[in-house]
């Protein structure tokens, strides 16, 4: 499925199954496992680069996997900011990788 998903784990075993969704980032197709966070899915299909710093524009992806932090921060379905290690991730979401502090959409 994804090159950098851990398929048999020396403590928890096989990876169980699951069903498999699609959502897009960036307009690319980006397949998941049903019960998986966007990050977790991001992750596992290689990627790295979650946004971009306001001011310096330097990558930042996944740190601290709970929610504290902002770095893993993407815009999902026009909502900027989102935390995509605790956001689970659904069929045919639209996500973008964010620049800065993102923008809202205009109502």
């Amino acid at each position: 499925m994804n090159a950098n998903r851990i398929l048999q784990h020396p403590i928890l075993g096989p990876l169980p199954r699951a069903d498999t969704l699609t959502f897009f980032v960036d307009g690319r197709p980006v397949e998941a496992r049903a019960g998986e966070t966007i990050a977790a899915a991001l992750v596992a299909a290689g990627w790295k680069a979650f946004r971009r710093t306001e001011k310096r524009h330097a990558p930042r992806g996944v740190f601290c996997a709970i929610g504290k932090c902002t770095d893993c921060v993407m815009t999902v379905d026009g909502t900027p900011n989102v935390r995509t290690c605790v956001t689970l991730v659904r069929e045919n979401m639209q996500i973008k990788t964010q620049d800065g502090l993102g923008e809202w959409p205009v109502a």
